[in-house]
């Protein structure tokens, strides 16, 4: 259980240290040990990040604490998928794609199977509310199927592409998904996303 009293330094510390090294890199030149140095560093603050939004999730309590960290880690991917796409030149159009599709590959299969394997190992059998699970199980393969599968078969656009009225499309039907999923978890059945 994380105290909400104090919060250790290291939260601190590294955020401040990350802003000035990242005043640093706009001033000089940065390469070789300060590029590992640079990585430790986002390594750290992101850690820092996570961390103040946890103890921020446990305050606001369930199932607004889930929304609370699920929102600082978007903002921290898309924050590296926007600096990573920044630093690189012709050929990146598929990177922000590949990015995302490895994000969801690695949350479904292997933080849901470490977790699986370690309560299993721990608890034998664990606990959980299907229908919150099954709930968003199905926004996730539904989002997943509209942004990364369905490309693949559009014919307006050449590659792997949306045109620019489907992308409208697609990014209002997946506002549209997530909203309604937030106001199911918040509103509608905010029992089947808290702890029985």
């Amino acid at each position: 259980m994380l105290s909400t009293k104090w919060v250790p330094w290291w939260t601190w510390v590294c955020p401040v240290l990350g802003l000035f090294l990242l005043i640093a890199a706009f001033t000089i030149d940065l390469t070789g040990v300060t590029a590992l140095l640079t990585g430790c560093a986002i390594i750290a603050v992101v850690f820092a990040a996570v961390y103040h939004a946890e103890v921020i999730a446990h305050r606001v309590g369930e199932p607004f604490g889930t929304l609370v960290l699920a929102l600082a880690v978007t903002v921290i991917e898309v924050s590296l998928i926007v600096s990573i796409m920044m630093q690189g030149g012709a050929g990146n159009e598929a990177l922000t794609r590949d990015t995302v599709f490895a994000t969801v590959m690695i949350i479904c299969n292997g933080l849901v199977g470490l977790c699986l394997l370690v309560g299993g190992m721990r608890y034998f059998v664990q606990g959980f509310q299907l229908q919150g699970a099954l709930a968003a199980l199905a926004v996730l393969s539904a989002l997943t199927i509209i942004t990364m599968v369905l490309p693949n078969y559009t014919t307006s656009t050449s590659g792997s592409t949306y045109s620019t009225s489907q992308l409208a499309f697609v990014g209002i039907v997946s506002f549209i998904l997530y909203a309604a999923f937030v106001f199911i978890q918040t509103v509608r059945h905010r029992d089947f996303f808290l702890p029985s």
